[in-house]
């Protein structure tokens, strides 16, 4: 068995092991083989059907605080419920979360938090319902509990790999061994440098004490990056220096453009070197980067492979603004999934009703004209907007028929499209992508935009232990290293409330080219234009 974390990445993996000819592997995320195992065992041992999920957990909290006569705002139960995840995940009783989180959420103290939980929990088992979490837990619990099951559970699974091992929690830890018993088939790949999901319960521990639990385990660095420009990389390596289980990371090649430019609109002067830009406010900062993505694209640049990468979400509306007025097309990640977009069942639909009749034409031509009904065109609408996103929609069915294989029917090929949608595995538009860092984990483009590098913004306000601090770090690098040609990192002032992140401090000018705000005028692009750049102009001190 394979697992990951995202059925995303199952799918991705089962598609690169057909193209490999290896068959019979399952690949699957933690939750999705607990539920199949679940599903499975649950009748034989309980004479019944396994319990349903719960959908919205958020709900079912409202209809438990009700009940213990509370009334908190939805933000509250959205953190109520983030804490019950987290505290399943870690394996720990209600009891010992409230130790461990004595502050109580927002205005609700920690006994009305435990009041809560536990009518929570009560309420679950009345409406027999589980809970996301409860399925790993119920399937641990069934593992330890009935011999028999584990026993057929080993037999049909004998190796493991797991991908993104550093983001496993105790609970999800604890099942892999479960699934394992006394052996030891056990390949687990991770990156310590990208543990940014403790909030979630995620534990890097069990990827930097691999060998110590698995002595006899053979440790593999994977030290050559194939994605990164070298001077990526070494903006990158100065962050995570001396920071546990680093790497230091060597590109296989040089990523750097060819072409004279350094890919952001700034000159020829030293075109792979990342750079560090201040700007006045986060508006002005939008509109530079709109126009250094203008820029880009009018030099040949895929949109496809461009993207803004912020700490928040509130970060994206200047953003949006600024590219929709520039006339770019964009695609906030984490908005609805390719196939739920409303254009896209249309068009699925269209084309299966097409493909129950004769084709007049060929099949790319029958595509094309069934997109073009309803309302695909060969330019795309000027402006940004819900009419460019749909043409954009629109315009990837397109491709994905282009790009099938010779021969493809335009039966087989909706039958594809179907396939796709059960498992995520999803086109990208032809659109600039704008992401959280979060939701850019595991994804790459050749150019990154990477904005809001300020105090406050990255690191976060609320970070303030150093382990809160420690994971904002490893979340910049994140982002960092989504980037393969061309790297600017920027900020602004917002009205000189902002200073600019510790971490251009610690990456130092001696890996960034410091360049002015280009919207600036008098005294200030004489500031600017310093060779070095200075603290005050853009935030990065000279190297140490």
């Amino acid at each position: 068995m394979a697992v990951t974390f995202t059925a995303k990445a199952a799918g991705e993996m089962r598609g690169r092991l057909r193209a490999l000819g290896v068959d019979g592997v399952a690949a699957r995320t933690f939750h999705a083989a607990a539920l199949a195992q679940l599903n499975y065992f649950w009748p034989t041992l309980a004479g019944d059907t396994a319990p349903s999920i719960v959908d919205n957990k958020v709900r079912l909290l409202a209809h438990a605080a009700d009940g213990v006569g509370i009334s908190p705002d939805v933000a509250t139960l959205r953190d109520v419920a983030s804490g019950i995840e987290w505290r399943k995940v870690s394996m720990l009783s209600i009891e010992e979360y409230a130790a461990a989180r004595p502050n109580g959420v927002g205005r609700l103290s920690v006994d009305r938090v435990v009041a809560l939980q536990r009518a929570y929990e009560k309420l679950k088992d009345e409406r027999r319902q589980l809970d996301f979490e409860d399925v790993l837990l119920a399937c641990a619990g069934m593992l330890e509990a009935e011999p028999k099951v584990s026993k057929a559970v080993r037999e049909q699974y004998r190796h493991f790999t797991v991908d993104e091992f550093q983001d496993v929690s105790p609970l999800q830890n604890r099942l892999l061994e479960l699934w394992l018993g006394d052996r030891r088939d056990l390949c687990v790949v991770g990156d310590a440098s990208q543990t940014i999901y403790s909030f979630a319960g995620a534990e890097a521990r069990f990827l930097l004490d691999f060998d110590k639990r698995y002595e006899e385990a053979r440790v593999v660095r994977l030290e050559t990056n194939y994605r990164s420009d070298t001077a990526i990389l070494g903006v990158a390596n100065e962050l995570m220096r001396g920071r546990p289980g680093a790497l230091q990371l060597t590109a296989a090649v040089s990523a750097a453009p060819d072409d004279g430019s350094d890919g952001i609109g700034e000159g020829p002067a030293d075109p792979s070197m990342p750079t560090v830009t201040a700007f006045d406010d986060d508006r002005a900062e939008a509109r530079a980067i709109a126009a250094r993505i203008t820029s880009q694209i009018a030099g040949g640049v895929d949109p496809r492979q461009i993207a803004v990468l912020y700490r928040a979400h509130s970060q994206s509306a200047e953003l949006v603004a600024a590219l929709a007025d520039a006339g770019i097309a964009a695609s906030v990640l984490g908005g609805k999934r390719f196939f739920d977009l409303p254009e896209v069942r249309q068009g699925v639909m269209a084309l299966r009703g097409a493909s129950v009749a004769p084709l007049e034409s060929g099949f790319i031509d029958t595509v094309r004209d069934v997109l073009r009904s309803l309302g695909l065109t060969d330019e795309p609408p000027q402006a940004g907007g819900a009419l460019r996103d749909a043409w954009e929609a629109r315009a990837a069915l397109l491709r994905l028929a282009q790009e099938a294989p010779p021969g493809t029917t335009l039966r087989a090929f909706t039958d594809e499209l179907t396939a796709r949608a059960r498992a995520h595995d999803e086109p990208a538009l032809r659109t600039v992508t704008l992401a959280t860092l979060h939701a850019a984990k595991g994804l790459e483009w050749d150019h990154v935009h990477l904005v809001g590098v300020a105090e406050g913004l990255l690191p976060i306000s609320y970070a303030t232990t150093f382990e809160q601090v420690d994971e904002e770090r490893r979340l910049a690098y994140v982002g960092i290293t989504r980037a393969g040609r061309t790297l600017s990192l920027t900020w602004s002032r917002g009205g000189r409330e902002r200073q600019p992140s510790r971490f251009l401090r610690e990456i130092g000018s001696g890996t960034l080219r410091a360049v002015g705000a280009p919207a600036r005028s008098g005294a200030a692009n004489r500031r600017a234009a310093s060779p070095t750049g200075s603290e005050r102009t853009t935030g990065v001190p000279r190297a140490r």
